[in-house]
């Protein structure tokens, strides 16, 4: 089998050859040399390293094409999604059309799916009405259609105000005005083979994304009794036509219990997500992604570790260049036996210049677990109250 796989998660979270045997097929690896750059030297495999600033997929069109025989074309980054329909229709191979595709990237074309399907949703604009209002008037978000990571995301106290800002950006029409939703934020990770959920967990958040943008650590930790989410879970994938693959799906649940859907990705989680699944579950997202996609027998499952598992990101991005923390973590708290891993830079090591919840890239990176769900749940939010991050002089 020819595989053409377009590199952007780091290699350390995927393992492409846990599921794909690099030395029974014909593997070609493609994208920007500071990924590129992670592959195992003795991964047996082809590599095509595109330009720094080369767009991604004019880089790849320009360098293969039908004649090279590829079978089939894997991406596993939000940001690969898209590209990954546009090389297959330039390869002439089949697989997800960019419509489909949109539909998991493009956060009003998933709400109205899912709220025409009657999935619980907030409400939302792909732009004010002609008169500048929005059909609700308390606190509203104002967030990229196509981003990621929380980036760009504004919260209003006002829908008046979110329109301001949406009408205030460059771009407008780059961006969606939605309700602000009370509730606790939980995100759903687990693989689907023919448009069936065959297997997730449910973790629920210590602060959000958005916080982790601010400053603030943020982090998850499994929650009990995830198959009451099932019939919510898939009728979300149901309702965006998702087929195949790992997915990341955020939801509130909301003061009566019920679940409220944020958006959904089409891919595997990020963070300390896809080792918290293994261990919790014994299922490697990625391989079992990697398996499906390419029509492999699905790997055997690891043993599940019967603990629920967790992880609390520090964030370094927000501080100027050439910044420097210091971490005082408390002696009761670095010694805890829900600690698993402490990840942390080295002193003289420079924080990350962009958003990253990556444990190898950010300050200080906790992984943890518990047989008890409350506890560990306790355990990690202490540790992001309790943990002192200093700046300190470069």
């Amino acid at each position: 089998m020819r595989v053409l796989i377009i590199h952007q998660v780091p290699y350390r979270k995927v393992h492409y050859r846990r599921a794909l045997d690099h030395e029974r097929h014909d593997v070609t690896y493609i994208g920007h040399p500071q990924r590129m750059a992670d592959l195992p030297s003795d991964l047996r495999a082809r590599r095509i390293v595109l330009e720094s600033d080369e767009d991604l997929v004019a880089g790849i069109v320009g360098r293969v094409g039908p004649e090279d025989g590829f079978e089939h074309v894997i991406a596993l980054s939000e940001f690969g999604v898209l590209a990954a329909c546009h090389v297959r229709a330039h390869l002439g191979l089949p697989g997800s059309t960019l419509a489909e595709s949109e539909r998991v990237r493009d956060k009003v074309k998933m709400k109205v799916a899912v709220a025409a399907a009657g999935v619980r949703a907030p409400r939302f604009a792909a732009l004010p009405a002609a008169d500048g209002t929005l059909p609700w008037s308390g606190r509203t978000v104002v967030k990229p259609r196509q981003g990621a990571n929380a980036e760009g995301v504004t919260v209003h106290d006002t829908a008046e105000a979110a329109v301001a800002a949406y009408l205030a950006a460059d771009d407008p029409t780059a961006f969606e005005l939605e309700e602000w939703v009370e509730g606790a934020m939980h995100c759903a990770d687990g693989i689907i083979d023919g448009g069936k959920v065959i297997g997730f967990s449910v973790s629920e958040y210590i602060n959000t994304p958005l916080d982790f943008i601010d400053g603030v650590p943020y982090g998850a930790f499994h929650v009990p009794d995830a198959e009451r989410h099932r019939e919510f879970v898939q009728s979300v994938v149901a309702a965006l036509g998702i087929r195949e693959g790992s997915i990341h799906l955020e939801f509130f649940v909301a003061p009566d219990g019920e679940p409220v859907f944020l958006e959904i990705a089409n891919r595997v989680g990020g963070a300390g997500l896809i080792d918290a699944h293994l261990r919790h579950t014994g299922v490697h997202l990625p391989s079992h992604e990697i398996a499906i996609r390419l029509g492999l027998p699905i790997p055997e499952p690891d043993a599940p570790s019967g603990k629920y598992h967790g992880w609390l990101a520090f964030p370094g991005h927000h501080l100027p260049p050439g910044s420097q923390l210091r971490a005082a973590i408390p002696d009761d708290l670095r010694r805890n036996t829900c600690v698993d891993r402490l990840h942390a830079l080295e002193p003289g090591d420079p924080l990350p210049d962009h958003v990253t919840y990556q444990e190898w890239l950010v300050p200080l990176f906790f992984e943890a677990s518990h047989a008890d769900s409350a506890e560990l749940a306790g355990f990690l939010t202490e540790c992001a109250r309790s943990v002192v991050m200093t700046e300190v002089p470069g």
